[in-house]
């Protein structure tokens, strides 16, 4: 039984692992990294109000001041200061605090949060905050939040939810959100988003059109999924996903890896590679792979694969299997593999299984096959499928049943097809069959065929001939022969073949003959090496009189071993005048079987007076058959045998 398996490495397997959404746990702080943004209270608000990036607390420095220029600043300030302007305390306060100088920033900040400048009571907050004592921050973060202070409300909302209070979290987080604050609107988003309140898709919206990079890569992993969903429910309905809604995932993530979000870059690589775009997906790939994306490096080495650079392609899944990218340490394995290394590669693979790849138990397995360790084999091969590998299921299945473990096979061909894999349809089909159930057989062939395996179509197509059903037949023989399969091919053409009506005999003057579609198809199973396909098209060119290209492919098949080739090309011969040669090629279809050119052996020592061999000849034909050509054997070898007696 001739039970097929694939043999795919990973390399040949989905090539990106999609990230987990970011999920911020209760408590923690939501701010993506290096994420700041200018505090937007009002016109009147201080330069030193404060904004919290990623979990600690950070003053917006303005942007063209050198140290020189802000010491000078500074000594300017505390002038102002010591001679009781308010917001030059406020401002010296925060300067300090940026600087990290909380000793000498908190004076300043109290004396201005005393005269009732909200900025310095939100910086006071901070800087109460840096020195560990969280509630009294709040306190202060409460006063200027009160005061108006987007950032002071933010940053209040965010202790809330540190501490639990998800509703005092929510209020305070919407009252900075409602001012404009873009960290507001983040946080507020993705605690809104932690509850599945519908709600978060507006917030988050909002921050990203603020230029919140985090917040531009998570919309765009929302609305990716929201496309990708469309278009699996799409699948039956011929419903594809909105382009309009693509192209804005392709815009978010463009602005978010734009503003340096790793992550985003990766998926923004994907999108361009899969749209063919590769000059610009190897960009964003290196972009994210240079800011320490394994996933980024492994997918940029098989850009580079792909363009031929398999050495540049290696450093770069060196570079993220080192970082723990199992898909990258099975893309070194094979490539190991490829060159011979067979123990460099079992190491890589090994390490893919233990970041968690279960495609490197899958590919040791195969390795183990290849060198024959089938015991090794069989262990890795389990280990996979165990883990829910479809096609390493296969895989065991198939060593198993060359192993005359039937019983054991099935079950796991059984689990292989039903997660998914077209191969152990197949095979299942083939182990049905071949015990005689054939509907059951039937019924695997038609689910692999519809998956658009070749063989399986072939395989239904011979079934719906044999059942009658020539319309059903015809349309799973197309898929196949359309898929490469010769046998699919000829078996198509002979379908075609018996519809089509006799040709009107050719008169001079008369257009030349142009071939039929059974014709093509015959000639594509010959040139694919089809024996049977072969002699026809050899026969419909001797009937066109075409003698050169009838021998061309009588010769193709009798020397692939067809018996027919062999004697058709032994009766062009003989008419061409060449016996001695027709000769040959009927006696090796006659050590084949072939009756029909026992005979003609039979008669062609006969005319040259060789009536014994003439006689063994004819015996032959007579044991050979069919009928017909035993009948006349038999006459013939009773006169030689008279001649012989005589």
């Amino acid at each position: 039984m001739d039970v097929m398996g694939d043999k795919a490495t990973l390399l040949e397997t989905g090539r990106f692992v999609q990230p987990a959404d970011f999920v911020q746990p209760t408590g923690d702080f939501v701010q993506p990294e290096n994420d700041a943004s200018r505090p937007t209270g009002g016109a009147s608000q201080p330069v030193g109000e404060l904004v919290r990036p990623e979990g600690d607390f950070a003053l917006d420095r303005p942007a063209d001041q050198d140290e020189t220029g802000e010491a000078a600043e500074e000594a300017r300030r505390l002038l102002a200061a010591e001679a009781g302007d308010v917001e030059a305390m406020s401002v010296l306060g925060a300067m300090l605090l940026r600087r990290g100088d909380l000793d000498g920033a908190e004076p300043h900040l109290r004396a201005a949060t005393a005269a009732g400048d909200r900025a310095a009571a939100n910086n006071l907050g901070v800087l109460l905050h840096q020195r560990g004592y969280a509630d009294e921050a709040a306190g202060w973060w409460r006063i200027a939040a009160v005061a108006g202070s987007a950032a002071a409300a933010h940053a209040l909302g965010r202790h809330h939810r540190e501490r639990g209070d998800e509703p005092a979290a929510e209020y305070w987080l919407r009252q900075s959100a409602e001012q404009g604050h873009t960290l507001g609107a983040y946080a507020l988003a993705d605690l809104l988003e932690h509850r599945s309140d519908d709600r978060a898709a507006q917030w988050m919206r909002a921050a990203a059109e603020r230029g919140h990079r985090e917040a531009a890569y998570r919309l765009a992993r929302a609305l990716d999924r929201q496309a990708t969903r469309t278009g699996e429910d799409g699948a039956d309905n011929g419903v594809e996903p909105d382009a309009a809604v693509l192209d804005e995932v392709e815009q978010w993530y463009r602005q978010a890896a734009a503003r340096g979000h790793r992550r985003a870059a990766l998926h923004l690589g994907a999108i361009l590679e899969k749209r063919g775009d590769l000059k610009e997906a190897g960009r964003w790939y290196l972009t994210s792979a240079k800011d320490g994306e394994a996933r980024a490096a492994c997918a940029l080495g098989f850009l580079l694969r792909d363009a031929g650079d398999t050495e540049s392609a290696a450093v770069w899944w060196l570079r993220a299997a080192q970082d723990g990218d199992g898909n990258a340490a099975n893309a070194l394995g094979a490539l190991h593999a490829e060159r011979g290394e067979t123990q460099t590669a079992e190491r890589w693979y090994r390490a893919a299984m233990d970041a968690g790849d279960v495609n490197g138990a899958y590919n040791l397995g195969l390795l183990c096959a290849e060198q024959s360790r089938t015991a090794q084999a069989e262990q890795w091969y389990r280990r996979a499928a165990y883990a829910g590998h479809r096609e390493a299921a296969n895989a065991l299945a198939i060593l198993l049943l060359q192993g005359g473990d039937t019983s054991g096979a099935e079950p796991w061909f059984s689990k292989a097809a039903e997660a998914g894999s077209v191969d152990a349809a197949f095979n299942l089909g083939i182990l049905y069959a071949g015990r005689g159930e054939e509907r059951a057989g039937l019924r695997w062939y038609e689910r692999a065929a519809a998956a658009g395996h070749t063989e399986a179509a072939l395989q239904v197509g011979i079934a719906r001939l044999r059942d009658g059903d020539e319309l059903a037949a015809e349309r799973h023989l197309r898929c196949a022969a359309g898929g490469g399969s010769p046998e699919a091919a000829y078996r198509l053409a002979t379908v075609l073949d018996a519809r089509r009506p006799p040709e009107p005999a050719h008169e001079l003057g008369e257009p030349a003959h142009e071939k039929t579609e059974c014709e093509e198809w015959y000639e594509r199973a010959a040139s694919q090496g089809h024996r049977r396909a072969q002699v026809r098209v050899g026969m419909l060119a001797a009937a066109r009189g075409d003698v050169v290209e009838a021998a061309r492919w009588y010769r193709a098949a009798a020397e692939a071993g067809s018996r027919n080739g062999a004697f058709n090309l032994g009766l062009l011969l003989a008419r061409e005048g060449s016996e001695p040669e027709a000769a040959v090629w009927w006696t090796r279809a006659a050590d084949a079987g072939h009756g029909r050119s026992a005979l003609r052996l039979a008669l062609v020592y006969a005319r040259r007076g060789e009536l014994a061999e003439g006689k063994r000849w004819a015996d032959r034909a007579v044991s050979l058959g069919p009928e017909e050509v035993a009948q006349r054997a038999a006459r013939l070898r009773d006169a030689l045998r008279e001649e012989l007696s005589a």
